[in-house]
C-alpha cells in the first residue's frame, strides 16, 4: 500500500495484520478522484478518519495538503501502524496538522467536535452493523462536525445490505469496487 499523490507520493505504509481491512488501491484512487472533483485540491481542508485502521486514507490527505487532519482509532496494534506510517509521511514535510485519537468512533462522536470537517470518512468493520452506521451519521449532525458544504464517505461491503441517509444527509452518488462500495453523502446543515 502506497502513498497515491502529494509530497509523500510513493511512499510504502505499513499494514496492520488481521486487526484491519484496509481500502483497496483502486477504492482509494477512486475516493481521492472523488474527493479531487468535489473540493478541486486538499489545501486547507480539514478531514476525519473514524475507522483509522493503518491511516491510509488520513495520511493521504495530509499528503496532498489538507490542513488538518484527524484520525481515530481504538485498536492499540493499528494506532502504533498509524504512527509508524505518520513519521514515513513526516519525511517528506506536510505542512498540515495531524492528531491521532486513541479512543472508539463512537465515543469521538459523543464529545463535542474537535474541529469542523470538510470530509469525513467512514470505514467500519464489516460487521459493523447499518444501525449503528446510521447513529454515528445522527451524531456528526447533531454535533455539528461538519462544515457546510461537508461531504461524507461510507465504505461498506458491496454484498451487505444497503444503509439509510438519515435526515440531515442527502445520498450523492455511490462507486462498487469490487468486494466494496463507497457511499457519499453531502451534509445538509440544520441552518440551511
Amino acid at each position: 500500500m502506497r502513498i497515491i499523490a502529494g509530497v509523500a507520493k510513493g511512499r510504502t505504509l505499513g499494514t496492520v495484520a488481521g486487526a484491519t481491512r484496509p481500502t483497496s488501491d483502486r477504492a482509494r484512487e477512486g475516493l481521492f478522484s472523488s474527493l479531487t472533483s468535489e473540493f478541486g485540491d486538499f489545501l486547507g481542508l480539514h478531514v476525519l478518519d473514524l475507522f483509522g485502521g493503518s491511516g491510509a486514507i488520513g495520511l493521504e490527505a495530509l499528503s496532498r495538503g489538507a490542513s488538518i487532519v484527524h484520525i481515530v482509532e481504538r485498536d492499540p496494534d493499528a494506532q502504533k501502524t498509524i504512527e509508524n506510517n505518520y513519521e514515513l509521511v513526516m519525511k517528506n514535510k506536510p505542512v498540515g496538522k495531524f492528531h491521532l485519537y486513541s479512543m472508539s468512533a463512537e465515543r469521538f462522536v459523543s464529545d463535542p467536535p474537535k474541529e469542523q470537517y470538510h470530509f469525513i470518512y467512514i470505514d467500519p468493520p464489516f460487521d459493523f452493523t447499518n444501525i449503528e452506521i446510521e447513529d454515528i451519521l445522527q451524531k456528526l449532525h447533531a454535533g455539528e462536525f461538519l462544515k457546510d458544504d461537508g461531504l461524507v464517505a461510507i465504505e461498506r461491503t458491496a454484498k451487505g445490505p444497503q444503509f439509510s441517509w438519515p435526515q440531515g444527509f442527502s445520498p450523492s452518488r455511490e462507486r462498487n469496487y469490487g468486494a466494496a462500495s463507497i457511499f457519499y453523502g453531502n451534509y445538509l446543515p440544520s441552518n440551511g
